[in-house]
C-alpha cells in the first residue's frame, strides 16, 4: 500500500466529530495561547531547565525524558506548544467519542473548555514540560476510552493509564472521572445488570492494573539506576495501605473540604459574575436534561440506577483529588487541577445529548450552549491576564538584573570569578507593588502575583537568569556556603539592595544582601 492510499484508507476511518474537536481545539489553543508561545519568559522553575533531559525518575516520572523528547531536550515554547496543542486536540476527540457528543456546537464547546481552562495556562508557565504533560492527559483519557469501547480493551488501557503516570501523576484523576462517567452510563443504559457490572469490572482493571504496571516499572528503574524516590510532594510515601481507619477518615474528610474550597472558592472555575452565572446555568441545564433521560427512559423504576448515580456523585471529589488520598501532605497547586474541566466538559456533553430538540424545553439546551461558549471567552481572558502577568514580572525581573549586575562590577574588590553570596530574594521595602492582577491570578501558579513582581527566588536563580538573558556569568556559591554569614553581625548591618552598603567583599567574597528581614 502506498503512503497516499494509506492515507486516504486512514483518513475514512476518521470520524467528522474527531476531526471537529481537534481542529476546534488546535485553533482555539492557537488563539488563546500564541502570546506565550512566541515570547520566551521563563519562570524559576524554567530558568534551571533551559536544557534538561527531565529524567526525574526520583519524582516517580520515569517516562517524561521521553514523552518530553519529541521536541528536544532544550526550552523551545513554540515548537513544545504546537505539540502540546496537537495531544491537546487528540485528547479534545478521544472525549468527544467517550463521551458520544455529535452535535457540532457541543463538540466545539467541548474542545474549547479543554484547551481554554485557565490549568492549561499554568502548564504552559513550566512550558518545558508542557508537550509531555499534554501526552500524559491524552493517555490517561485513552486509557478510558480503550476501556469502554472494547471488551478487553482494559489491558491495552493499563498500557495507558502506566505511561501517563509514569510522565505526570496528576492526570490519573482524569481515567478515574471518565471510568466514573462511563459507569453512571452503563447503569442509565438498557443492558443487563450483569452486563453493566462487568463494565464496571472493566473499569477497574483498567485502573488497578495500569497503577500496578506503573509502580512496578518505577520499581526496576530506581534498582538499575541505584536510586531512590525524594520526599519532593510527598512522592517517597506513595500508599494506601499501612493507614488505620480514623486516619483515611481525616484524609477523605480533608479531600471533601479542599474540594468544596476550591470548586467554590478557588477563583478558577469562576471569578467574575458573568462567569459565575454562565457555570450556574451550565449545571441547572444539566440538571434539566437529567430529568428529561429519567422521565423519557423511566428510570425511577430502576432503582439500582439512583443507588449507583448517588455513589458516583459522592466518589467524584475523591476521584478529583485521588491524590490527596495517596500523598496527603501534596502541594495541591493548579498544574494538577485540570481534571475539574472533566466536569464542565460532562455537564456540556450531557446538555448536548439529552435536552429535547424541539418545543420550549429545548431552551435548556441553548442555555447550555451559551453558558459554555461564555466559560471558553472568560478562560481565555484570565490565561492572557496570566501571560500579561508574566511577561510584566520578566520585564521588571530582567530591569533589576541589569542594576544588580552593573553594581556588581563596580564594588571595589570585584574581578571576574569572585566567590558571590547572594542572601535573600528581592526585598518588598525598596520596591512598592505593581502587580494589578492578584485577584485574578493569585491561585495561577507560575504566573500569579503571589510570588511577588519578580521571577527570581534563589541565588541560582539570579546565576541563571544573569547567565542566560545578559550574558554574564557569576560565581555564585551555593546556600550552604552562606549559612554562618547569614546569622553574622556584618550581615544584620548591611543595606538592602539598591542601598549604598549592600554590596561588599569580606575574606575574599562579594557579599550580596538582597532582601533586609530579621
Amino acid at each position: 500500500m502506498s503512503p497516499d492510499q494509506l492515507f486516504h484508507k486512514g483518513k475514512s476511518k476518521i470520524k467528522p466529530g474527531w476531526k471537529l474537536a481537534f481542529f476546534s481545539a488546535v485553533l482555539i489553543g492557537l488563539l488563546i495561547h500564541m502570546p506565550v508561545m512566541l515570547a520566551d519568559v521563563p519562570n524559576h522553575d524554567g530558568l534551571a531547565n533551559m536544557y534538561s533531559d527531565l529524567n526525574v525518575i526520583v519524582s516517580g516520572r520515569w517516562f517524561l525524558t521521553v514523552a518530553c523528547g519529541f521536541s528536544s531536550f532544550y526550552t523551545i515554547p513554540w515548537l513544545i506548544g504546537l505539540l502540546g496543542l496537537f495531544f491537546l486536540g487528540l485528547t479534545a476527540a478521544v472525549l468527544v467519542e467517550f463521551l458520544e457528543v455529535k452535535k457540532g456546537w457541543a463538540v466545539v464547546a467541548v474542545s474549547g473548555l479543554l484547551v481554554s481552562f485557565p490549568a492549561l495556562a499554568s502548564t504552559f508557565a513550566y512550558v518545558f514540560t508542557l508537550d509531555g504533560y499534554m501526552l500524559a492527559m491524552f493517555l490517561a483519557a485513552l486509557a478510558a476510552l480503550l476501556t469502554k469501547k472494547y471488551r478487553k480493551g482494559y489491558l491495552a488501557g493499563a498500557v495507558c493509564l502506566a505511561l501517563s503516570l509514569g510522565t505526570y501523576q496528576a492526570y490519573l484523576p482524569f481515567a478515574v472521572i471518565l471510568a466514573l462517567f462511563g459507569i453512571l452510563e452503563a447503569f442509565a443504559g438498557g443492558k443487563p445488570l450483569w452486563e453493566k457490572w462487568k463494565i464496571t469490572f472493566r473499569y477497574a482493571a483498567m485502573g488497578v492494573l495500569g497503577v500496578l504496571a506503573y509502580y512496578g516499572i518505577l520499581r526496576i528503574l530506581l534498582w538499575i539506576q541505584g536510586k531512590e524516590l525524594v520526599s519532593y510532594q510527598g512522592i517517597d510515601q506513595m500508599a494506601l495501605t499501612g493507614q488505620s481507619v480514623s486516619g483515611m477518615g481525616a484524609r477523605i474528610a480533608g479531600i471533601y473540604r479542599d474540594f468544596a474550597a476550591f470548586t467554590l472558592k478557588g477563583r478558577v472555575l469562576f471569578h467574575n459574575p458573568v462567569s459565575g452565572l454562565a457555570a450556574g446555568l451550565l449545571v441547572l441545564s444539566a440538571v434539566f436534561a437529567a430529568l428529561c433521560l429519567i422521565r423519557r427512559k423511566k428510570l425511577w423504576k430502576n432503582p439500582v440506577f439512583f443507588v449507583i448515580m448517588v455513589a458516583v456523585m459522592a466518589l467524584l471529589p475523591v476521584a478529583a483529588n485521588v491524590i490527596l488520598l495517596v500523598t496527603p501532605d501534596v502541594t495541591y497547586h493548579l498544574l494538577m487541577r485540570y481534571q475539574w474541566v472533566l466536569f464542565l466538559i460532562g455537564l456540556t456533553a450531557f446538555v448536548s445529548r439529552q435536552t429535547p430538540e424541539k418545543g420550549p424545553a429545548a431552551a435548556a439546551e441553548w442555555i447550555g450552549f451559551a453558558a459554555a461558549l461564555t466559560l471558553v471567552f472568560f478562560y481565555g481572558v484570565t490565561d492572557n491576564i496570566g501571560y500579561n502577568n508574566l511577561m510584566k514580572r520578566y520585564e521588571k525581573t530582567y530591569a533589576y538584573c541589569v542594576r544588580l549586575v552593573d553594581r556588581i562590577e563596580q564594588t571595589p574588590g570585584y574581578y571576574q570569578g569572585i566567590p558571590i553570596a547572594m542572601i535573600g530574594v528581592v526585598g518588598d521595602d525598596p520596591y512598592p507593588s505593581t502587580d494589578i492582577t492578584l485577584s485574578v491570578t493569585e491561585n495561577m501558579i507560575g504566573l500569579g502575583g503571589q510570588a511577588g513582581d519578580v521571577l527570581l527566588y534563589t541565588g541560582a536563580n539570579y546565576e541563571q537568569f544573569i547567565r542566560y538573558y545578559l550574558g554574564v556569568t557569576l560565581n555564585i556559591l551555593p546556600p550552604e556556603a552562606m549559612s554562618e554569614m547569614y546569622y553574622s553581625q556584618e550581615y544584620r548591618e548591611m543595606d538592602s539592595f539598591p542601598g549604598e552598603n549592600s554590596m561588599r567583599v569580606i575574606d575574599g567574597v562579594l557579599y550580596i544582601k538582597t532582601e533586609n528581614k530579621e
